[in-house]
């Protein structure tokens, strides 16, 4: 009998559009689920005492409740390491996999090494965050070799609220970040309903639109060893075979998990 893969997500708890959507994304996928542990987080700014919502403590007692359904892999679905710096998420999945002996991924960690891959040196970056976060995450990126060439904000700090622009806002932005010439598109926040108009805006311009939702869940494929172009739809990262060697995640031993 084949071994369902389970793939647990750490999700903020204001967030309404990454649990549905990742949901969504699988729907008629057997054997495949995905787990849900969240943690506070309400507002994205630069204040103590938002990024005191980022501390590892908080973090990994979410995660420890996600070992508890023997999940494959654990991934911290959100884009915080883009203004707290890289390294920050580096030590976050040290730290999880040290606590629950689980493998674990990030989605700022999979946008680093995917665009690394694929050579994006034009980066347009949409996000629903205010200038000061997206300065910060600007110069983050670039310091990474990843060169944001175009952007857009909304300027929102309530987290929740960042699910309530509309998916036909969202890609009214990535349509202006490509018509400024870059060669990639990010989604830079796992509370934005980029993800479902990935695919139809791909076919119109060809340049890759890669969604923090939609790019969590492949890697947490990937880390697992499940074929991503079983999710159809959603854009050609889950289309693209140059795409799916990429893992940020360290080999683990699979002799006791029978055959996915």
């Amino acid at each position: 009998m084949t071994r369902p893969v389970r793939l647990g997500m750490l999700t903020p708890s204001s967030n309404t559009a990454l649990e549905p959507i990742t949901c969504a994304m699988l729907a008629g996928i057997d054997g495949v689920s995905a787990h849900f542990s969240r943690f506070k987080v309400t507002e994205i700014a630069l204040s103590e005492q938002a990024l005191r919502q980022f501390d590892a403590s908080e973090i990994l007692r979410a995660a420890e409740l996600l070992a508890h359904a023997k999940v494959d892999v654990i991934a911290w679905n959100g884009t915080s390491a883009s203004w707290l710096g890289f390294d920050r998420d580096e030590s976050l999945c040290e730290q999880i996999t040290a606590a629950t002996g689980i493998k674990a991924c990030t989605t700022v960690l999979a946008y680093r090494d995917l665009l690394r891959r694929i050579g994006a040196g034009r980066i347009g970056l949409v996000t629903p965050y205010r200038r000061d976060v997206q300065d910060k995450i600007i110069a983050h990126w670039n310091s990474e070799g990843l060169k944001c060439f175009a952007e857009r904000h909304l300027s929102l700090q309530d987290n929740f609220s960042f699910a309530e622009v509309s998916e036909a806002e969202v890609a009214a932005l990535i349509e202006e970040v490509v018509r400024d010439g870059c060669d990639a598109a990010v989604v830079l926040c796992t509370n934005m309903r980029g993800a479902g108009a990935a695919e139809r805006l791909e076919r119109g311009f060809g340049v890759p639109v890669l969604d923090s939702i939609a790019l969590t869940l492949w890697a947490c494929l990937t880390a697992t060893g499940c074929d991503p172009s079983r999710v159809h739809g959603w854009g050609s990262l889950f289309t693209n075979p140059d795409l799916r060697a990429v893992t940020a995640i360290p080999e683990h031993n699979d002799d006791d998990e029978g055959e996915r």
